[in-house]
């Protein structure tokens, strides 16, 4: 049983409470009909990961509504990058029915940031990799339109705040998705693809190598699917590791010049 088909199956109820089982029940609960039945023998196998995964879908297009209003108001075009989004990671019709309720009720007022954020990294977002790539995707989302207003880096600042990444951390992780952003919309050039791996152009070769594998491990989707990205969000790791792939071609290239 995916965690999907428990979630049209309405054992949500069992998988998760807290400000996002609130959050899955609000919007989702009349929506597919869910009964928030119970487990009287407890949980099937693998349903931990499930919960997880559920955690994730969930939290990632709630806390997208909230950074798109981060600005006061969320436009047709942000809406419009929303459901680009939703193409980039491939959801099916009802997953995109049920991202579309949870990104509308991010946008509401009072939307528990903090609570969902704490909650999310205590079901699957222990390691920081993970924590990375949900800070990843939220960039991705609120950078689709090539812009990103400060209201909004201010939010996702927050975000990662709350996810225990640094200042530093953050700092990095915009500069790096920024150029990606720029790689893959403009083609490799090589101040972007230094930018992409992390280092300086004047690294030793054995540090920008040492980057790169860095960088395609944290990646790897089998490691973020086994720490609770939901397979529908692969989409997002594996144009990432694309992104820096190409960044490493493109720099090797020009020091063996």
């Amino acid at each position: 049983m995916s965690w999907w088909t428990t979630l049209l199956g309405g054992a949500f109820g069992f998988m998760l409470g807290g400000p996002i089982g609130a959050l899955i029940g609000a919007t989702l609960g009349s929506s597919f009909g869910g009964t928030r039945r119970r487990f009287e023998a407890g949980p099937p196998p693998g349903y931990r990961r499930e919960q997880a995964q559920l955690a994730f879908f969930a939290a990632t297009f709630g806390v997208m509504g909230h950074v798109a209003k981060a600005d006061g108001r969320v436009s047709p075009e942000e809406i419009h990058l929303a459901n680009r989004v939703m193409d980039q990671l491939g959801l099916g019709r009802e997953q995109r029915q049920a991202a579309r309720a949870l990104f509308n009720r991010g946008k509401s007022r009072g939307f528990p940031l903090d609570d969902v954020i704490d909650q999310l990294r205590s079901e699957c977002l222990r390691g920081t990799n993970i924590r990375r790539m949900f800070l990843e995707i939220q960039f991705q989302a609120a950078w689709a339109d090539g812009d990103i207003h400060p209201e909004e880096r201010r939010v996702l600042r927050r975000i990662a705040m709350r996810l225990g990444l640094s200042e530093a951390d953050f700092i990095q992780l915009e500069r790096m998705l920024s150029s990606g952003t720029r790689l893959s919309r403009d083609g490799p050039t090589l101040d972007d693809a230094y930018e992409t791996l992390g280092v300086s152009p004047d690294a030793p070769d054995d540090e920008v190598k040492r980057a790169y594998r860095r960088l395609m491990s944290r990646h790897h989707p089998d490691k973020l699917a086994a720490k609770g990205l939901p397979e529908e969000m692969m989409r997002a790791a594996t144009e990432r590791t694309q992104q820096i792939k190409a960044a490493w071609d493109t720099v090797k290239t020009a020091r063996a010049a």
